[in-house]
């Protein structure tokens, strides 16, 4: 079965973006018919996240991520096989300055990178001005955990590290100048994290941000990975680098990094990553919401 999606996807990869955006929200509205448990997630996500819209408007916004969601997965072949050119076509990037200058001056940068539907394609083009060093997770299934490998290391001169790799090497690989590509918001359980507000909801947030950033002598610079409507492409937003960051409170440090999310997720609310069980790690004596 992975075989014949990987196929698909390579099929499609050559399709110009106006006809492969309906397919891809055909196949995502299809996903939200078909794959229940993940439809679940994103369900209790909303619902969580937005408890002042009626249930049909959470309904909506649930179809609406996986219309966006369908889309994802299959421009995700333009990533992993797309001519340079193309992908810098469709991934186009702005404030990208703002890290070169910072870069420039010798300083340490941390790319804070939410999980937006956009990240994938959207940061093969900041691949394309950028060599960063990447923390990766290895996929269960081999043959996605490769092309996740290949599409994420394709341009440029990524550095890719295991997530048991030490700090010590992501430091280094920043001190020798690449910026640090940091994705902050997923549960990784209990161990290091905090719980901290995220809409409203105590979520296990990880420390690593200021800790990293206090290590390194970093400097934090937000990125949001946005998908354009239509068949406008991805776009990539390096933000203003964040001031007096860290501070000599790690969870109001990680609280700002949560609020800042949440407001860009309020931007644009079906883009953000909703099938990822966000919340599932629970304070003591809380029951679990999924």
């Amino acid at each position: 079965m992975t075989r014949l999606f990987v196929g698909a996807l390579w099929l499609l990869h050559w399709l110009p973006l106006r006809l492969l955006v309906p397919i891809g929200h055909g196949f995502g509205s299809l996903l939200y018919l078909l794959a229940k448990r993940r439809r679940h997630i994103a369900s209790v996500n909303i619902g969580l996240c937005f408890p002042e819209l009626s249930e049909g408007d959470r309904r909506a916004l649930c179809r609406e991520h996986f219309r966006l969601l369908g889309r994802s997965l299959l421009e995700r072949g333009i990533q992993w096989w797309g001519v340079p050119e193309r992908v810098a076509r469709i991934a186009q990037v702005e404030g990208i300055e703002r890290v070169k200058a910072l870069l420039d001056n010798q300083e340490n940068v941390i790319l804070l990178v939410p999980h937006f539907l956009g990240m994938d394609l959207a940061g093969a083009g900041v691949g394309l001005h950028l060599d960063t060093v990447i923390m990766y997770a290895k996929q269960k299934d081999a043959l996605i955990d490769r092309y996740l490998r290949h599409g994420r290391s394709r341009f440029g001169n990524q550095v890719l590290l295991s997530r048991h790799d030490s700090l010590r090497r992501v430091i280094k690989e920043m001190r020798g100048g690449r910026p640090f590509y940091y994705l902050p918001d997923m549960d990784f359980g209990p161990r290091e994290s905090i719980f901290v507000p995220f809409f409203g909801v105590q979520a296990a947030t990880i420390e690593g941000l200021p800790r990293l950033a206090k290590m390194a002598r970093a400097r934090v610079v937000p990125v949001v990975m946005e998908m354009l409507p239509g068949s406008a492409g991805y776009v990539a937003r390096f933000g203003e680098p964040w001031e007096d960051y860290p501070g000599e409170d790690a969870r109001a440090d990680v609280l700002r990094m949560n609020e800042w999310i949440e407001a860009e997720v309020r931007k644009r609310p079906a883009q953000y990553y909703w099938v990822h069980r966000r919340f599932k790690t629970r304070p003591p004596g809380e029951p679990g919401v999924y």
